[in-house]
């Protein structure tokens, strides 16, 4: 029995998203209320068959003991080069294999990878089995509506059921809207036609505008044929979004000491400077929040912030 079949109804998975889900805080939210599942930041296939790329591209792919289950996302548009990263993966600990075919980025886009692929299907096609015939792992896919059209699902959807994906995960927007309009809830009913009809093995995930717990169980309410719910923004929102506590103070205060401890451990996973977008997860909404998050931009290291935070005495 693969993983997709082992989770609750409805289950709860963190969005990958780049500069964000990685190994430090993964283990952050682990710790306030895991979702279901965790995905890893995308990784390029073209870096991990390259000599030159492939310890970068490993050290994106390490897990912790609380990451388990955890999927693999992988994004290209070499065929050869996902079957290599996807027979890989079966040893590394991982659950499944995911392929990114939704990622917004010009760079990633213009390289043919993430929402490009949506402009090549046959391509996609192409790279979805060569991954699906190299690995074991149940292999999964995380796309948008379309490309500039959300009318576009009807024809690229139907083109990646057929190929009777272990899930399909569906941002319900299109790579010209990017966050920019509401996510397209209205089409979710069509959406499940469309699984329902071509490939019922097929579990249903949907993406974009899910606050929390509690919003995904009201959709699921009105929505039960869909199989899961992906959580992106939303934890910036409420690192506890998985579960229904409402944090304290003192407990996001935790979770921020617990990543600055975790960026020490895992030194070198990223520089100090992207580290401080995290602060305002957790220094928010509360009397001084804004004076403090303040001080804590101006620092360049993990001493100079512990340092403002004790000053701050909280």
């Amino acid at each position: 029995m693969n993983i997709w079949d082992k989770l609750p109804q409805p289950f709860l998975i963190l969005a990958p998203m780049e500069g964000v889900t990685d190994i430090i805080f993964r283990q952050i939210i682990a710790s306030a209320g895991r979702p279901d599942l965790f995905f890893t930041e995308f990784t390029n296939v073209s870096s991990y068959a390259s000599e030159k790329g492939r310890a970068n591209a490993l050290e994106r792919l390490k897990i912790a003991p609380t990451d388990s289950p955890i999927i693999a996302q992988i994004w290209g548009n070499n065929p050869e080069h996902f079957s290599e990263c996807a027979k890989a993966l079966e040893g590394l600990g991982f659950s499944g294999v995911d392929l990114n075919f939704g990622c917004p980025d010009k760079h990633v886009n213009k390289a043919g990878g993430g929402a490009a692929m949506i402009k090549t299907p046959e391509l996609a096609v192409e790279c979805y089995r060569n991954a699906v015939n190299s690995t074991s792992l149940p292999v999964s896919i995380k796309t948008r509506l379309g490309w500039s059209n959300p009318d576009e699902f009807r024809t690229w959807l139907p083109t990646l059921l057929a190929e009777h994906p272990a899930a399909l995960t569906v941002h319900l927007r299109t790579r010209k809207e990017m966050s920019k309009v509401p996510a397209h809830y209205e089409l979710i009913p069509e959406i499940i036609k469309l699984r329902d009809k071509i490939s019922p093995v097929t579990k249903l995930i949907i993406n974009g505008d899910i606050r929390d717990r509690a919003h995904a169980l009201e959709l699921h309410a009105k929505y039960p044929e869909v199989d899961g719910f992906m959580i992106g923004r939303g934890v910036f929102a409420n690192p506890y979004c998985f579960t229904d506590h409402t944090p304290t103070q003192e407990e996001l205060m935790e979770l921020l000491k617990m990543h600055l401890d975790l960026f020490e451990k895992y030194e070198g996973i990223q520089s100090y400077e992207p580290l401080k977008h995290f602060f305002k997860i957790y220094v928010n909404n509360f009397p001084g929040a804004k004076e403090l998050r303040a001080k804590l931009m101006e620092t360049h290291s993990v001493t100079e912030a512990r340092k403002v935070l004790k000053n701050a005495k909280l």
